[in-house]
């Protein structure tokens, strides 16, 4: 008797509990797009590929979920959108590479502004290369994003740029961005901002701009991007054209990237301060590969392989206020003198130059068709070290201002082989003014500190 009532006991108590578990499934039903605790889209009249506009209902169902924070998953197929407003708090995905949110046209298409969180994942926005209103930058078009995560995204043919950040935060990783007419990624007035692991290509005129409308901290990190086949269709000498463009940003790291087929600069840095740019690929740069240019205070350019350019590391305009760097162990070679403009100044074809306050030691410079070192331009130069670098089959070794009034330089234990002209040359502007100073003379100028340097 005792053990039937057990039984029994125990026969109800499975019951309860399977009534219970039966309740509490229900409850956790998926929604119609197949994906546990996400929105109903069905119950506002959105599917997929329904052939017309869904804005009206899109944007109603994006503020509804972030009310009550439940996530957005878009099955695939494609959305035909525009003028679709981004609310706080929204948790917007898809299916990678076959949820495909498609301009309709008519102004502007993904836009979100002070927002405290954004998250948007496994999503294509193709704007179409449709015109976008003249109140947006981008096609997907963000100010004020305190904590903004974009990933995993494919962002084609934006008739602007195809992300425009203004003062956001977070991360952009994970990307694909081609066929923008202006830039593939556009942040400005960033605030601590990483930009990681994306891929961008085929862009009007520009790759990935960190950008600042007054000088100031910036704290970027771009890193781990592929940036290739970057145009310059507006024109210009340097503001469009560069995978990656640093400008008035500072402390800005630019680290591990691998970037090609620029019209100008692989990587330009313009009155950046305290820049990192380090241990990044630079192939086939129309100008000059790494910049770090006009009123800047610090850099750091290290460990980078240049292979193919009009000139490899250029650290200038003193005049401008450009100072504070160091060059180290970097391999450039393979450069050429043409440029894409009639160039007013130094022109092209040689490996490194600096001009103020800057040590360049450990790198290495082949195929240099004019210098394989320049140090100062004019009167510009003031303290610099050239130590243990390597130059082979270039056109000269290393030319040195003479000009009066330059400041000092110390050029030692550099090791020079193949150099057509010399090794070390003195000269006023880009005019030869000595011999080859390893052989005799450079006791004439008291401002240069020759040593240890050879001719293989």
């Amino acid at each position: 008797m005792l053990n039937r009532r057990l039984l029994l006991s125990s026969i109800a108590a499975m019951g309860f509990c399977a009534a219970a578990g039966a309740a509490m499934a229900a409850k956790l039903k998926p929604a119609q797009d197949g994906l546990r605790g996400t929105i109903d889209i069905s119950g506002y009249g959105i599917a997929p590929d329904a052939g017309a506009d869904q804005s009206k209902a899109f944007n109603r169902l994006l503020r509804d979920a972030a009310q009550t924070g439940m996530p957005v998953f878009l099955p695939a197929g494609d959305y035909l959108l525009s003028g679709i407003t981004l609310p706080d708090d929204l948790w917007l995905s898809g299916v990678p590479g076959r949820t495909r949110l498609v301009h309709a046209g008519g102004g502007g298409f993904l836009s979100g502004e002070g927002l405290g969180r954004l998250t948007l994942s496994d999503l294509v926005l193709d704007g179409g290369s449709k015109a976008l209103g003249d109140d947006v930058e981008g096609l997907l078009n963000l100010r004020g994003v305190a904590n903004l995560t974009i990933e995993n995204c494919t962002i084609v043919a934006s008739s602007k740029h195809g992300i425009n950040a203004e003062h956001c935060g977070g991360r952009i990783d994970g990307n694909s961005l081609s066929q923008a007419a202006a830039a593939g990624i556009y942040a400005v007035e960033s605030e601590k901002l990483s930009i990681t692991a994306n891929t961008v290509f085929d862009c009007g005129n520009g790759g990935i701009l960190v950008h600042r409308w007054e000088a100031a901290e910036d704290g970027t990190m771009v890193s781990g991007n592929r940036v290739f086949r970057i145009a310059a269709k507006d024109g210009g000498t340097g503001e469009n054209g560069n995978g990656i463009n640093i400008f008035r940003a500072a402390n800005v790291m630019v680290t591990d990237n691998h970037v090609s087929d620029c019209a100008f600069s692989a990587i330009r840095a313009n009155g950046a301060t305290d820049v990192q740019i380090s241990n990044n690929q630079c192939l086939r740069s129309g100008e000059t590969a790494i910049y770090s240019e006009f009123g800047f205070q610090g850099a750091i350019v290290s460990g980078n392989l240049i292979d193919g350019a009009a000139n490899g590391i250029l650290i200038v305009n003193f005049n401008e206020g450009g100072r504070l760097a160091t060059v180290s162990d970097n391999i450039v070679r393979n450069l050429h003198i043409d440029g894409p403009y009639i160039h007013d100044g130094a022109g092209f074809g040689f490996g490194i130059a600096v001009e103020a306050d800057t040590v360049v030691t450990g790198n290495i410079i082949e195929n240099a068709p004019r210098w394989g070192l320049m140090l100062g331009w004019g009167p510009y130069m003031r303290n610099i070290v050239a130590t243990g670098n390597l130059v082979r089959s270039a056109g000269g070794g290393c030319a040195v201002t003479v000009v009066e009034g330059s400041g000092t330089a110390l050029i030692a234990n550099n090791l020079f082989q193949d150099v057509r002209d010399g090794a070390i040359l003195g000269y006023r502007w880009n005019e030869k003014a000595t011999g080859d100073l390893m052989k005799g003379g450079s006791e004439a100028f008291a401002h240069l500190t020759l040593s240890g340097n050879r001719l293989s």
